[in-house]
């Protein structure tokens, strides 16, 4: 039986975060110094944090809360809203086996024991996922050719 673990980055897991900013490079072309500052600078005073999950003690997947994502450099109405999930990620070879799912809900999980009463994000690509999840939907709009989806989770 697979063990899976997670554990809370902190600002001096240099390994942990590299690993990170490589996929999210990968995935996304975030540039890794940037990946780099931003996991360093996440504010656990502002509810802020980003979750490693090790399988079998392999690093798999990652995601975090933060209250700055970059929908809203460019849509600031949605400023309103604070602690994003953001940032999902699970290694392509281990997808299609629920592992994202058991990250968000690790997520939600630990933005709950923290005292937060809802969460938001914004998808184009997993709206599915999160609407299994029970995380409903707030607008809809099309930015930038894509169709973006913001959704709430009450915790």
């Amino acid at each position: 039986m697979a063990e899976i673990k997670y554990q809370i980055i902190t600002p001096d897991d240099n390994e942990n975060i590299k690993l990170i900013a490589d996929w999210y490079l990968s995935e996304w072309n975030i540039p890794v110094q940037t990946t780099i500052n931003k996991t360093k600078m996440l504010s656990p005073a502002n509810h802020e944090f980003q979750i490693l999950m090790t399988v079998n003690s392999i690093p798999i997947a990652t995601g975090g809360l933060y209250n700055h994502v970059g929908l809203l450099d460019r849509e600031s109405r949605f400023k309103i809203y604070k602690n994003w999930l953001a940032l999902v990620y699970t290694k392509p070879d281990n997808r299609g086996n629920g592992l994202g799912a058991l990250i968000c809900k690790r997520i939600q999980s630990h933005a709950k024991d923290l005292g937060l009463k809802d969460i938001y994000l914004f998808t184009h690509t997993a709206e599915n996922l999160y609407k299994r999840l029970a995380w409903q939907k707030l607008e809809r709009l099309s930015l930038g050719g894509k169709d973006i989806v913001i959704m709430k989770k009450d915790l």
